[in-house]
């Protein structure tokens, strides 16, 4: 864990130290940051490297794990085309706690209850590091690509609107 102080550790950080992938937690609940422009602007970094996760239901009755960059917006028809679906929509809030495990707002695509298909935006291969959710509201994790694809099998896509 970087940095000196005591912070609790989510699943997320448990799934990562069992890999063994290295990252930074990052916790900002303090804050009070709840957007995805917040939470960046609370990290002190660039918007185009925090990334937010989204779950889709399909028209099949599939589900998808989207990254996207806060900022910007999933585009469906190119996120159905990404999961070679005819349609996808967002996951009702109230249907994610029971399929992921998380509540809206600290959904993160490491320890969901089930391995679903997960698609990052392609912008994340241009930068070293990525972050995203903990998996709890007010924690972020700061990590690499591979370290992600270490614990969940991720496809990069052209995916924003």
């Amino acid at each position: 864990m970087g940095g000196k102080q005591r912070m609790e550790k989510t699943n997320v950080m448990r799934a990562l130290d069992r890999v063994k992938a290295a990252y930074t937690p990052y916790d900002y609940t303090a804050t009070g940051a709840v957007s995805g422009g917040e939470v960046a602007a609370a990290l002190g970094e660039d918007p185009a490297r925090v990334f937010k996760t989204l779950v889709t239901r399909s028209n099949s009755g599939g589900h998808y794990v989207f990254l996207v960059p806060v900022l910007e917006e999933l585009e469906l028809k190119k996120a159905a085309r990404a999961a070679g679906e005819k349609w996808v929509e967002m996951l009702p809030a109230k249907e994610l706690l029971p399929l992921t495990g998380y509540i809206h707002g600290g959904c993160s695509p490491i320890g969901m209850k089930k391995l679903f298909p997960t698609f990052v935006h392609r912008s994340a291969a241009d930068f070293e590091t990525i972050f995203f959710s903990a998996g709890k509201v007010g924690f972020q994790v700061e990590t690499t690509l591979e370290a992600l694809g270490a614990l969940v099998p991720f496809t990069l896509a052209d995916i924003t609107a």
